[in-house]
């Protein structure tokens, strides 16, 4: 029997930053950026890794770096994989040591290779990653030279097709770091931070701090941390003395609890950070010191409410997508990742699920910094060779995977439950070990090792849409025996993807599930969200609601369309109809179906999308079918100030915010929707037909582009006409000029069937959009940016890079 309310409580990391030694101004740690001045070449290269091959030929990049984006799209590849050929990419990147680095601990910190890779240095092996979503370090101290230069070499493989069902990316697609730190040192992932008591008055804050370096040692070791609010005032310190005569390689050691007077909650509203500087001192003096971010608060989980955050109810309103960042594919770029962030706050969504694989540390950090609430998942299968994305067999890899993912993200107040796989329970041969009962001992297994390394956090597992016995649609069974699969009756939370019709039946077979929707239909809009028990269920997570690479239906498609949202984060007319559930304020918007879309089974679920788009640029006599999506009561619909009749919002569930008109007339000027509640108009919404595209218009997004080489700023262009409207219809080709302080990384105008690359400086208009990504250079000033187009005028732009 599960508990009827479940409490963790949790704080969490943010990130690591530098730190020096308050004597001597020392530096005890460097964890430096390793980044830059990388060379690349795609293909098999042997002897890659040695320390004398000539790379005087490869191409010179900055990570991050996916180089699969960069290939040809190709009709003949995998359709699951992106229409991208597997393939292999060689890095390689000198660097000379610092004679200070002597008798120090030096390592390079891997966060991911995809999807697996291995590393030298010159020319020997350090390491390597089965599992590329997750992160490694290689210890180099006994083998970089210091009279000369070091040369790291890495190869990374996209793998084989059947590897994933989706795309992946390849190379070096997120951060490297090289860290100096003494050899008695805070552990790898080793600060775990805890609140086991919290209310208004004052939070108790439990610090544990694995410290690495001291077996069989007798030094007087001092642990000694301090915290400050989020004004950076400090709140609290504790400290202990390290045990002696360890026989580990590792001691977790706890400190003693501190209270925190008034503390200031994270929440999705006011998403507050503390900091903890945690020191360690050897014999009176610094030797190592490390400063993380974390937040406060309460989660609790229960069948009577679902979901509460800090004692007050919440409703996962979410995502579920892959990882990949449109243009510029898997390379986790900060910038990609907070405006996809922002764009999904502001229309109402406050949770992701990281579906089905760790994302980066900058995401969490990111999530942490916005108040976005984080399903994070470990995998897709439980299998050594379906959809398997490792290079050795998941039954070898799990128990080293595992503690590097919890240890990495059990800090981050942003994650709020752990998901273990995803759509596995319906096939023996997914479900882990062979245990002949649908993964629940494989469940039980993971879930002992998870609590071991974070016992505050409740955990899952995704269902595919099967009954109990793995019975599934095809079956003839299927709709008579409504038994939740096996699986979901043993985890924390039981997590279904889709069937929300199903979730009464499933209660009356185990009425002590705590449901959560980890998968919903965009093609179902609305309804999966208002057929829930809000009141007592966790939420639901919208699959593929940002298009993403890969799980293509078929070429010309480059991967998943039925969205809310393209590639380059431009919203569907849809995307409103889930603001106007998701958010109180009131709205209207105005969408006009273009065609019926498509329709097919996807994973034994209804998908597709009707394509409707928000423009007023039509053929002249033609009659169109229009929705209005809208929270308001009723809606007014007028044509060049004739109305249409006014219609009554729907309270049935497949209707809701969905108010359709029927063959509307077209023609040129305005159609304007207004909205009113209780007979007051509470919103507008108007569409206007525009003239001939004359010219174009730049609209930036990075209002505080920094110099550090890694900060984007994405450049919106669109066509416009004589009074500045945007046009719609505008076709053509664009070409982007840039110089100065940044490089034009990729351009993109959010068409998933278009067979154009993003690398290069031109690019077709698409709906009368597209779009430049920059990234700055290391050092301040100015960027000039010209766009061009045949038969429209050019733009330029200045732009300030701090």
């Amino acid at each position: 029997m599960k508990k009827m309310r479940i409490l963790s409580i949790m704080i969490g990391i943010c990130y690591t930053t530098f730190l020096f030694a308050q004597k001597n101004n020392e530096n005890v740690r460097i964890n430096q950026l390793f980044n830059f001045g990388w060379k690349f070449k795609a293909g098999e290269v042997s002897n890659a890794q040695n320390l004398t091959f000539d790379d005087s030929d490869w191409r010179k990049l900055d990570l991050p770096h996916d180089f699969q984006i960069e290939q040809p799209w190709d009709k003949s590849a995998s359709r699951a994989r992106g229409f991208k050929a597997m393939g292999v990419g060689w890095y390689r990147k000198t660097f000379k040591a610092d004679d200070n680095w002597r008798g120090k601990r030096i390592l390079l910190d891997f966060e991911g290779i995809m999807l697996t890779g291995d590393v030298w240095l010159n020319g020997e092996k350090i390491g390597g990653t089965d599992y590329g979503y997750l992160g490694f370090e290689s210890d180099i101290s006994d083998i970089i030279k210091y009279d000369t230069v070091n040369v790291v070499a890495v190869r990374a493989s996209s793998g084989e097709n059947g590897n994933s069902r989706w795309y992946t990316g390849g190379g070096l697609f997120r951060d490297v770091h090289l860290i100096v730190k003494d050899k008695i040192s805070i552990a790898r992932h080793g600060i775990f931070i805890m609140t086991p008591n919290i209310s208004d008055q004052n939070a108790e804050v439990s610090v544990q701090v694995e410290v690495e370096g001291i077996k069989n040692k007798e030094n007087e070791l001092e642990i000694n941390t301090k915290i400050f609010s989020p004004e950076g005032k400090q709140v609290a310190e504790t400290k202990t003395m390290a045990p002696q005569k360890s026989r580990q390689p590792t001691l977790e050691v706890p400190l003693p609890k501190v209270n925190i007077s008034n503390p200031q909650l994270w929440s999705c509203e006011i998403p507050n950070l503390y900091s903890a500087e945690v020191v360690l001192i050897l014999n009176g003096k610094v030797i190592d010191n490390l400063t993380e971010k974390f937040g406060i608060r309460t989660i609790e989980f229960s069948k009577e409410f679902g979901l509460k955050l800090n004692g007050k109810k919440v409703f996962l309103k979410g995502v579920a997508d892959h990882h990949d960042l449109g243009a510029v594919g898997a390379a986790a770029y900060e910038t990609s990742i907070a405006r996809m962030m922002d764009k999904l706050k502001a229309f109402g969504f406050n949770s992701i699920r990281t579906s089905h694989n760790p994302y980066s540390e900058s995401f969490l950090k990111l999530a942490d910094e916005k108040g976005i609430l984080i399903v994070d998942e470990l995998y897709d299968k439980w299998s050594n060779t379906i959809a398997w994305a490792g290079r050795v067999p998941w039954t070898e890899l799990w128990y080293k995977n595992v503690p590097e993912w919890i240890k990495r993200d059990r800090n981050h107040p942003s994650v709020i439950m752990w998901s273990f796989g995803n759509e596995l329970q319906f096939q023996e041969e997914r479900c882990g070990f062979p245990t002949n009962d649908w993964g629940v001992t494989t469940y039980r297994i993971l879930n002992v090792l998870a609590k071991r390394y974070d016992p505050t956090r409740k955990t899952t597992v995704a269902m595919y849409p099967a009954r109990a016995g793995g019975i599934i649609k095809s079956d003839p069974e299927f709709m008579t025996k409504i038994i939740p699969p096996e699986l979901a009756t043993v985890t924390d939370v039981s997590s279904f993807n889709y069937r929300w019709a199903d979730y009464q039946e499933y209660l009356k077979h185990d009425p002590d599930m705590i449901i959560y929707q980890s998968e919903a239909t965009t093609n179902e809009l609305a309804t999966p969200y208002f057929g829930m028990d809000r009141d007592k269920m966790v939420g639901l997570a919208y699959w593929g609601a940002i298009e993403y690479w890969g799980e293509s239906d078929g070429w010309p498609k480059k991967g998943w369309t039925y969205s809310f949202f393209n590639h380059s984060l431009e919203p569907n007319p849809q995307a409103y109809l889930i603001k106007s559930i998701f958010k109180d304020e009131p709205l209207v918007h105005i969408g006009v179906v273009d065609n019926a879309g498509d329709k097919l089974m996807w994973n034994d679920v209804e998908v597709g999308r009707k394509n409707i788009s928000s423009n007023w640029n039509r053929k002249v006599g033609q009659k169109y079918n229009i929705y209005t999506y809208t929270n308001a009561d009723e809606i007014e619909l007028l044509v060049n100030g004739k109305s249409f009749g006014v219609q009554q919002n729907s309270t049935d569930i497949k209707k809701r915010n969905i108010i359709f008109w029927k063959d509307i007339p077209y023609t040129p000027g305005k159609i304007t929707a207004i909205a009113r509640k209780e007979g007051k108009v509470v919103a507008q919404d108007e569409l206007e037909t525009t003239g001939q595209a004359v010219g174009l218009k730049i609209e930036t997004e990075n209002v505080a582009w920094k110099a550090d080489g890694m900060d984007l700023q994405y450049v919106k262009v669109y066509a416009v006409d004589s009074k500045g409207r945007k046009v719609p219809t505008a076709t053509g080709e664009l070409t982007f000029n840039v110089s100065g302080a940044a490089r034009l990384i990729a351009v993109d105008n959010g068409d998933h069937s278009s067979d154009e690359l993003f690398a290069g400086n031109k690019r077709q208009l698409h709906n009368g959009f597209a779009m430049a990504i920059l990234r700055s250079e290391q050092t301040a000033g100015t960027v000039k940016l010209k766009v061009t187009a045949e038969g429209l005028k050019p733009i330029e732009k200045i732009l300030i890079v701090k």
